[in-house]
């Protein structure tokens, strides 16, 4: 796993479920995944122990770590929750 980029929540973010990750307003985002495919709009990363998909319209990056852009192809078995 690469982490691409951190970045700062710019509000509260709550997920529809188990498959995104929460933050509040301020909160450092670490990234490690930009989808592409259905998902464009979607990134994965970390806040503190969490991981999980998030809005990438909510964050406002302030360090990136990796000039490689690591992107993945979703299909809808990537979006399941267990």
């Amino acid at each position: 796993t690469v982490l691409m980029c951190r970045g700062k929540a710019m509000r509260d973010f709550k997920g529809p479920d188990c498959r995104f990750v929460n933050f509040k307003k301020g909160e450092a985002v670490y990234v490690y995944y930009k989808l592409i495919g259905d998902s464009t709009e979607l990134w994965a990363g970390s806040v503190g122990s969490d991981f999980g998909y998030f809005p990438k319209d909510l964050l406002e990056i302030n360090h990136n770590y990796s000039n490689e852009e690591l992107e993945l192809p979703t299909d809808e078995t990537d979006f399941v929750c267990f």
